[in-house]
């Protein structure tokens, strides 16, 4: 299967009032924001949703939400993944997965399985699976790596299996990836700082977090790489230098909610165990969007 997801994907944040129901106007205005802003598609349900603190019941109505509001102006990708191969592999054959382009699925995660264990799952996934998959590598979070063998390996032998998101931060392991793919599988950067360079190599674009906060520059930045203008791309790569550690240094989502609650775009509201940036990161994060200029 072949899709058409080039470009800055953003990962959505999913906005909560003080009482941390879901704010589904602050959402409106955020999916309208990135819509008109440069936002080439969007990824629901992945980790800077919260995805872990949300109820069944109210991830099926924000994806019905968005579904609806987007109404196919931008491609939607749903995060659908799991360390239980059997409810992963139920909840894909049982949901009406309408709206969707594709699904990002995380590598197993606290199960620290092997390579074949790896291989297994996704081969189970993609199976199942009525949309194209999209591997998700992110060692940092899951406790496990996945090879670039394991990577090489699932791109070759399962067709449904069209792409991965790389967030390793191991660029010689993506680089090796790129250079021995098969034709039609692509490498999409999980990682925002590591954008630029990731591309250079050959990758399709970004699945982006700082992308909630700032589409239209980011998405600027992709686009100048894709023409070939590494110049004005590096530039703008240097200009949210900063405001890459800044996001993370307390914990993702927790960086890109203080930025879009500065912006007056949402509620700094996080669902434990995750909380708001400490005071200092904030006064950090608004000392760059001043020095930034940035109008939004």
């Amino acid at each position: 299967m072949n899709i058409k997801l080039r470009g800055m994907g953003v990962a959505l944040i999913t906005p909560f009032k003080e009482d941390e129901s879901i704010d589904y106007d602050a959402l409106s205005r955020l999916l309208e924001y990135q819509i008109k802003n440069g936002a080439d598609y969007l990824v629901i349900l992945g980790t800077t949703a919260e995805t872990a603190t949300l109820t069944e019941e109210e991830k099926k109505e924000l994806s019905k939400f968005i579904v609806e509001r987007v109404n196919g102006r931008v491609p939607l990708v749903l995060g659908a993944g799991g360390n239980n191969t059997r409810a992963l592999v139920h909840f894909l054959q049982t949901t009406d997965l309408s709206g969707f382009s594709a699904i990002l699925s995380v590598c197993p995660y606290y199960n620290k399985p092997s390579q074949e264990g790896i291989f297994r799952h996704y081969r189970e996934v993609a199976q199942a699976s009525p949309l194209p998959v999209i591997l998700y590598n992110v060692p940092g979070r899951t406790g496990v790596n996945m090879t670039p063998d394991t990577t090489l390996r699932l791109a070759r032998e399962v067709p449904n299996i069209v792409a991965i998101k790389e967030a390793s931060g191991n660029l010689t392991q993506i680089d090796e990836i790129i250079k021995n793919k098969p034709v039609g599988f692509s490498v999409i950067s999980g990682d925002d700082g590591i954008t630029f360079p990731l591309m250079t190599l050959g990758g399709i674009g970004v699945i982006s977090v700082i992308g909630n906060a700032f589409p239209r520059e980011f998405s600027r930045m992709v686009r100048l790489i894709e023409a070939g203008d590494y110049k004005s791309a590096l530039e703008i790569h240097y200009k949210f230098n900063e405001l890459f550690s800044l996001l993370f240094v307390d914990g993702n989502p927790a960086g890109v909610k203080s930025m879009l609650n500065a912006m007056g775009y949402i509620k700094n509201v996080l669902r434990l165990p995750l909380v708001p940036t400490r005071i200092s990161t904030s006064e950090k994060i608004n000392e760059v969007l001043n020095s930034l200029n940035i109008k939004y």
